[in-house]
């Protein structure tokens, strides 16, 4: 069976396919699948692409709903469980909101994400790829982004990087 018990990290921009493709990965394993969501929604458009992540999704997934524990959530997948996280990006920003201390943080999900048991595909965009943000916080996330990916880059199996629907294989 392909990616057991493997780390791969999906790269790209907004729209690039990343959450696409890491569905497709994850279905060619045998169900069930779990899919962690790190999104939250606040107003009606975040409503709507939720939804539309939600009704891409067949029968055979197990959805967990985790914007702040990511690294306790893992920690709790069954041994052999294919498993999709979608999206590290997402995460930091609410544990930025959220004033958490981010290098704890990030230390712990590297650890979680560092030995899985089973095929796991985790989402992350590539935000530093475009202008330099006018504001401290958008700097300071782009950074925290651009630190915890080349982090778990690191650590993953396989990198790939996701360009108008097409992969790239990186590592």
């Amino acid at each position: 069976m392909p990616d057991n018990g493997r780390l791969t990290l999906l790269l790209g921009g907004a729209r690039s396919g990343k959450s696409t493709h890491a569905e497709q990965l994850v279905t060619a394993h045998p169900a069930p699948w779990t899919y962690i969501a790190t999104a939250q929604s606040f107003d009606a458009e975040m409503d709507e692409r939720i939804a539309l992540h939600r009704e891409r999704r067949a029968d055979g997934w197990e959805t967990i709903e985790e914007p702040h524990d990511l690294a306790g959530a893992l920690a709790n997948i069954p041994e052999g469980r294919p498993v999709l996280v979608d999206c590290l990006t997402l995460w930091l920003t609410n544990r930025m909101l959220a004033e958490a201390d981010l290098e704890k943080e990030c230390t712990q999900l590297e650890a979680a994400l560092t030995a899985p048991r089973g095929p796991w595909f985790v989402v992350s965009n590539e935000v530093g790829l475009g202008i330099v943000p006018d504001n401290a916080l958008a700097r300071r996330f782009r950074d925290a982004a651009g630190r915890l990916n080349q982090r778990i880059a690191a650590k993953a199996d396989r990198v790939l990087f996701m360009v108008a629907g097409l992969p790239m294989q990186v590592k």
